[in-house]
């Protein structure tokens, strides 16, 4: 039941919230933060008290089936949402008063809280396909909040792209079905061998579609062009969308796809593992790359998250029990990293009106205290020990190295080039703040308010810990990829 309240709480009262008639912002505010953090308890006792225990909501037909369960996986991608939803919420509302249309706003951020538990909650292909889809539609009312030109583009492109990614991932539903003991994700794969001998050719492909499908959300190398114009949307959705709900749901569905439906034994070895493995890589490095030139600053950040969300399918594409740890360490850290840089951008846009790199010079005088958390964010994106992103990219140079395969070494060489890249196109921003005369000097202190403030303190000290104390981490994820932790 608590899994069923964590994903339906949400939900329900987000639709419920246009129907309430809130006196002011803050009424409205409280209603919405006790909604989340709610939600968050809910996750965390349902984290604490979970068993094996599958939970079928309810069948189509046999093999379709809505069900839940709380693996190694669902945990990870599920503790990071109820983590940062909250700080995101807080982080919203002061944004937001610069914004029209609150009411729907909120409305839909909160039931995109749900959606997002639903998809890390799915126990089989099927319900994670149906909730994939979900998330699009509840995700574009967030794209074209604004309802300006840019903002519709943005969203017709995201819906484009979406789409095109769904219709390649319901071909691999089809196909699993056919071919498999049912949809359930099993860690070693779902297929029946005896009903694949012969087709194997057909569903390396299948997978390939599966991978560029689900991949869509995460960006990867051709399905990118929609992310850089969501950068449109208000900040709290960019942020969301960029580092949590959409391109991490990308991420985690193609590593449920590895290592839960198809199976790194069937996969292993193959053209199409060395195919995905590659363009992987070339995304890393494209992202980086383009990145390094974007002038708009949400937009460079947009590109960072292309390249990075890439570190994830590169991790889970060696198709390693290492390769998995790295791909969720770096799920976990980039997440932390990458909102927190976007928070940034959105306190800095909300009270300067700056929004181009070379406008940024000089800010650190009359924002101090943002500019510290850029530059310490900054810091961990590049994988500087000792903060998060170095361990994320430590797991997955060492799960690389030890393929000892020439992808491995290819894959070795992308993350410390990109690891380059990354340190230009950050600190880029991030020096001239402080050594570069203002382009327009302010006398008062423009950081912002508390609300955005707090979160951005508690992110900064989740980087920190997440490096410091980074070993019960990995023992976990170790413990999911080598099946000790169902």
């Amino acid at each position: 039941m608590l899994i069923y309240l964590s994903m339906l709480l949400p939900m329900l009262m987000g639709l419920a919230l246009p129907l309430f008639r809130f006196k002011n912002a803050r009424a409205r505010s409280i209603y919405v933060e006790g909604a989340v953090l709610l939600t968050s308890a809910l996750v965390w006792i349902a984290l604490g008290t979970r068993t094996e225990t599958r939970l079928d909501l309810f069948s189509i037909m046999d093999g379709l089936t809505l069900s839940f369960r709380l693996d190694g996986p669902a945990c990870i991608f599920s503790g990071l949402v109820s983590i940062l939803w909250p700080l995101a919420s807080l982080y919203a509302f002061e944004y937001m008063e610069h914004e029209e249309r609150p009411v729907s706003f909120f409305s839909f951020y909160t039931i995109t809280y749900g959606v997002t538990l639903a998809v890390s909650m799915a126990a089989n292909l099927f319900t994670l396909y149906v909730f994939y889809e979900c998330l699009t539609l509840i995700t574009l009312p967030l794209v074209i909040h604004k309802k300006d030109a840019k903002s519709i583009r943005a969203g017709r492109r995201y819906l484009y792209f979406s789409i095109s990614g769904a219709a390649m991932a319901f071909i691999a539903l089809v196909f699993t079905l056919h071919y498999g003991n049912g949809t359930d994700f099993t860690l070693g794969g779902m297929l029946d061998m005896a009903r694949v001998s012969g087709h194997e050719t057909v569903l390396q492909i299948v997978f390939l579609l599966a991978f560029i499908g689900f991949g869509t959300k995460a960006a990867v190398f051709p399905m990118f062009a929609w992310l850089p114009l969501a950068s449109v949307a208000p900040t709290p959705v960019t942020a969301l969308l960029h580092a949590v709900a959409v391109v991490n749901t990308g991420a985690y569905a193609v590593l449920r796809v590895i290592y839960y439906a198809f199976g790194t034994s069937f996969l292993a070895g193959t053209p199409v593992h060395v195919t995905v493995l590659l363009l992987s890589c070339f995304t890393v490095l494209f992202g980086s790359a383009m990145a390094v030139r974007e002038q708009h600053f949400k937009r460079r950040l947009a590109y960072s998250t292309i390249s990075n969300l890439s570190y994830m399918l590169m991790g889970a594409a060696l198709m390693t029990s290492d390769g998995m740890v790295g791909s969720l360490s770096h799920m976990v850290c980039h997440g932390v990293m990458k909102i927190t840089l976007f928070y940034c951008a959105g306190a800095i846009l909300v009270r300067t009106k700056n929004e181009y790199v070379q406008d940024l010079r000089g800010l650190a005088r009359s924002m101090p205290f943002t500019c510290g958390v850029i530059v310490l964010s900054s810091v961990a994106m590049v994988g500087i020990p000792p903060l998060c992103g170095f361990v994320s990219k430590w797991n997955l140079l060492t799960a690389a190295a030890d393929t000892l395969h020439w992808t491995g070494t290819v894959s070795v060489i992308t993350i410390i080039i990109s690891a380059v890249l990354t340190a230009v196109y950050l600190f880029s921003v991030a020096m001239p703040m402080y050594f570069s005369p203002a382009q327009h000097p302010a006398a008062e202190n423009k950081d912002p308010g508390i609300r955005m403030k707090l979160p951005l303190a508690v992110l900064s000290v989740l980087m920190i810990a997440l490096g410091i104390f980074s070993e019960p981490l990995v023992i976990f994820l170790r413990q999911i990829s080598t099946g000790v932790i169902f």
